[in-house]
């Protein structure tokens, strides 16, 4: 419960800062006609503001559950772990610990650790004759892929 809530203020501060950015850009290029402060109290008092508030809010609550996944596929994970960790490495993760059954990587840079809200840690665990890889949906997905890609061309 704790990590959902941190993982949603992180989202929030993160969906406020493009906001602000946005806002920003628009106010030195002159393509605003509003001052900062107008811009703010027509956020906070105009009713497309609130919804967008609203909207911003309901996002940063339900990211922790569609922002996450698991993915599994057949192999084992000490004698494909060459395949593993290249198949992380070249999704820009690196391993940072490491036992018998698990692997844990994490990005290997710190935009790639910022782009990702330092959410970043994807565990590789052995259950059974499956690899499971859970994380954060991006690098899962991506990293999912590039080792299914490795263990097929290993197996032809």
């Amino acid at each position: 419960m704790k990590k959902h809530l941190i993982r949603s203020v992180k989202y929030f501060v993160a969906l406020c800062v493009l906001y602000l950015v946005v806002m920003a850009l628009m106010f030195v290029t002159n393509t605003s006609l509003l001052t900062p402060a107008e811009t703010f109290r027509a956020l906070v008092h105009s009713t497309r503001g609130q919804v967008m508030i609203a909207a911003m809010l309901l996002l940063s609550a339900l990211y922790p559950r569609f922002g996450f996944i698991s993915r599994q596929t057949v192999g084992h994970l000490m004698s494909d772990r060459e395949l593993v960790v290249s198949a992380f490495a070249a999704e820009g993760f690196r391993p940072v610990r490491e036992s018998e059954y698990e692997i844990v990587f994490r990005g290997d840079t710190l935009p790639r650790r910022l782009s990702l809200l330092f959410e970043d840690e994807i565990r590789v665990t052995q259950n059974g004759e499956w690899i499971v890889i859970e994380g954060i949906r991006r690098g899962v997905a991506r990293a999912y892929f590039r080792l299914e890609n490795y263990l097929n061309r290993k197996e032809k």
